[in-house]
Formats: structure tokens, C-alpha cells, sequence
């Protein structure tokens, strides 16, 4: 590799004994990169956020799902959540035990619920009539409800959970009716939970979120846990110097407001947070191929291969991530320019960076999309018959090693009927 612009990765080394033009060459592009270091440090912070003893970090599967991550996950100490009979049936597959998954369910069937209840998950529920069919699936059972506090945060509408016009949770006004249909069916009651949205990078709205589950929480006597949802941030503007959540200050905060709740509940039971992206953001890197360069209007456009359908954040959520440029060719100069990068899918939107200045990208140039890790292959889809990419991981030890292949286009047939 001749030339980059790079600070990012270079500081983290984040690609090991490899580079991306070494990678995308045997790999293909595009090419979703995880480095295992990056994602054991951000479990081993999480662990350690409070003092207090019974706490347990359930990394939100639904951020990345790739089977390998997740026995690393499994490695260092984390449970899990789910969000789907198929979440459910991989977790298992990379070796967390039923009792380490909790399933918090959202407008689910009968079978669904069925599904968890036969392979021994804990199931929270989020709604009085799913509640009511949990207790129709599983009378005398054990479950989770998860609340809506009124609480919510988020850096896009479309990820704030928590808060007065979202559809997640039980408005805790219905506290009597839930209590009449736990003991119409003889439901045990033994956790409750809340998310109040993802993203945040200050403390304040999760304290206040939480203090207003435990408010909750003190309305029944026997529970076993409550578990405060997710939604810690990551610096997604690292070029331009933003700082880090502190999770220092929040710990100690936090750990101030569960001791003090427990001594007034009169029982040490189990606190837990749900992060997802926190934990894999950072870890992943999206390449991609610049494939042609054009001025229309005034604008100059980069083409690349990197479409929506690789990466959807940036469409659905006009999420931000940083940018990264790799060349096999030496550079005359440090000209910069104001540009679009945009991908291969016949529609408008797809845009991955728009008006970013950056250095000249010429064609041939290798793209790296910065803390991809999170919702980026698991949003990643099929469309315009797209193939979606390969998944490497870069070990501790710097080798790299393939974790998903890449789609062929056989896949495109494989669940039709012949």
C-alpha cells in the first residue's frame, strides 16, 4: 500500500499483519473487517462499568449476529438477548447456555413465544395482550415485562424506544391490569426491562431513565432482575476529535443510584444493560472499491460498490461514519475536495458520505467505512440482486481469517422450488 489516509486504523492497528488492499484482493470487495482485539476491550469496559456484585452485561445481538463475534462475546463473560426465534437458535448455535439468553419479545405469535419456552429462554414481553398470551402459552410460567418509562433518547427518531410516541413497552399506568392478568394465569413476575433508545453520549437521559424503571420496579415484591436496556454510544466523528462516552463518570453514578435502591427493596437482586452497538461499532470496518468519478452539476461524485445494501445506516438513519481512503498508487499531492460517495444501487438515496471533504479518490482507490460493525451486515440485503460481502476477522495475533464467505450468486436461487 503506497498511500492512505488513515489515522484511524493506523492508530488502532487495526488490520493486523494484512491491509485493506491485501484483504479486499483476497476477499473480494466489498468486505466487512472485524478486529477481535477492538471487540474483547469494549466487553471488558462494560463488565467492569459498576461495582456493584450481581451485574451482568447482555450484549443486544441484533447489532451483529456473526457467529464467530458472538463466541467471543460468549468468551468474555457476556449473556445476550434476542429479538427472534432465529437470534434465539444462532446464540445457542455459538454456545450460550437457555439461561443466558433473554428473549424480549415484540408482537410476537403464539409459535414464537412456544419456540422460547420449549428451549428454556426467558421471555419478556411488551404489551398487556402479549402478555395475556404468554399467559395463555405457558400458564404458571416464569416472565419479563419491558416498560416505557416515558423516557427516551437517540440521535435519529427511528431509534428512540423509550418516550411517549413510541411503540415499545407498557405505560406503567397499566401496573394494576398486569398485575390481574399475572394472577389470572398464575405468572410469575420476575423481571422487568426498558430501552430507551440508542445512541447517547451523556448520562443524564440513561440516569433518569433508570431511576424511573426502579420507580417501576418497587411496585413488585419478588423480582429476580431489571434490565436497564442499552443505547451507549460511540464516537462516530473520530476524525474530528469527538470524545468518548464516559463510562467512568456513568458507572459511578450508576452504581450509586442501584446500591441506594437496594436498600430500600431489601434484596441484592440482578442488574442488567443491554449494549449492542458499544460493543461492536468500533470493531468493524466496511471496504469498498471506488469505481468511477464524476461532476454533475457542480457536485462531484465518487461510484463505488458500496450500495445501500451493504450498508443501510447512512439511508434509513442519515447516520454519519467516518471515512478512510487506501491507494496502491504514490500521491503528488494533499489535494482535497468536497465530495459524494456514493454506491451501485438504482435509487437516489444511496448515498454513504455526502459532502465530505476528503482527499482526491481516484479509481481504484480502496474506501474503509469506519465503526461498521453495528447493524451493518445484519441490515445488509439482496437488493437489485446484490451479493452480499464476506466477513473477515483479524485475530489478537494480526492473522486474518474468514467468518462468513461472501454470497455467489447461486444463493439468489437456493429457497426456490424447482
Amino acid at each position: 500500500m503506497q498511500w492512505s489516509f488513515a489515522e484511524v486504523t493506523e492508530k488502532e492497528n487495526f488490520y493486523g499483519n494484512s491491509n485493506p488492499l491485501e484483504l479486499v484482493e483476497e476477499y473480494g470487495s466489498p468486505l466487512y473487517v472485524y478486529n477481535e482485539r477492538i471487540l474483547r476491550e469494549r466487553c471488558r469496559e462494560l463488565k467492569n462499568l459498576v461495582s456493584y456484585p450481581n451485574f451482568v452485561v447482555n450484549y443486544s445481538a441484533k447489532a451483529n449476529t456473526n457467529l464467530e463475534l458472538l463466541k467471543v462475546v460468549k468468551e468474555e463473560g457476556l449473556q445476550v438477548d434476542a429479538m427472534s426465534p432465529g437470534e434465539i437458535f444462532i446464540e445457542l448455535k455459538a454456545g450460550f447456555e437457555p439461561e443466558e439468553i433473554l428473549y424480549i419479545s415484540n408482537n410476537v405469535s403464539a409459535e414464537e413465544l412456544q419456540y422460547a419456552i420449549d428451549a428454556g429462554v426467558m421471555v419478556s414481553v411488551d404489551s398487556l395482550s402479549q402478555l395475556e398470551l404468554f399467559g395463555q402459552t405457558n400458564e404458571g410460567g416464569e416472565v419479563a415485562i419491558r416498560f416505557n418509562p416515558g423516557v427516551g433518547a437517540g440521535h435519529h427518531e427511528k431509534v428512540v424506544t423509550g418516550g411517549k410516541k413510541t411503540k415499545f413497552g407498557v405505560d406503567p399506568r397499566y401496573i394494576d391490569d398486569i398485575k390481574e392478568i399475572l394472577n389470572k394465569y398464575n405468572l410469575r413476575l420476575i423481571g422487568i426491562n426498558q430501552h430507551i433508545g440508542s445512541l447517547f453520549m451523556e448520562g443524564d437521559s440513561y440516569i433518569e431513565g433508570i431511576k424511573s424503571v426502579l420507580d417501576i420496579a418497587s411496585n413488585f415484591d419478588d423480582l429476580e432482575f431489571v434490565d436497564f436496556g442499552g443505547g451507549f454510544g460511540i464516537p462516530y466523528h473520530k476524525q474530528d476529535g469527538q470524545e468518548r462516552l464516559d463510562l467512568a463518570q456513568l458507572g459511578e453514578r450508576l452504581d450509586k443510584v442501584l446500591r441506594a435502591w437496594v436498600a430500600e427493596y431489601g434484596k441484592e437482586i440482578t442488574f442488567k444493560i443491554e449494549p449492542g452497538r458499544y460493543i461492536v461499532a468500533e470493531c468493524g470496518v466496511l471496504l469498498g472499491q471506488a469505481y468511477s468519478t464524476k461532476v454533475n452539476y457542480d457536485r462531484k461524485y465518487v461510484g463505488s460498490d458500496l450500495g445501500f445494501n451493504v450498508l443501510m445506516r447512512p439511508m434509513l438513519y442519515e447516520s454519519h461514519h467516518d471515512v478512510e481512503i487506501y491507494s496502491k498508487e504514490d500521491r503528488a499531492s494533499d489535494k482535497k475536495e468536497e465530495v459524494l460517495i456514493v454506491g451501485n444501487i438504482c435509487e437516489s438515496g444511496d448515498i454513504i458520505a455526502k459532502n465530505r471533504v476528503l482527499p482526491e479518490i481516484l479509481e481504484g482507490d480502496i474506501i474503509g467505512i469506519l465503526d461498521a460493525g453495528a447493524y451493518g451486515y445484519v441490515m445488509s440485503s439482496n437488493y437489485n440482486q446484490r451479493l452480499r460481502p464476506a466477513e473477515v476477522l483479524i485475530k489478537e495475533d494480526g492473522e486474518d481469517i474468514l467468518v462468513r464467505r461472501r454470497d455467489i450468486l447461486e444463493d439468489l436461487m437456493r429457497n426456490y422450488e424447482f
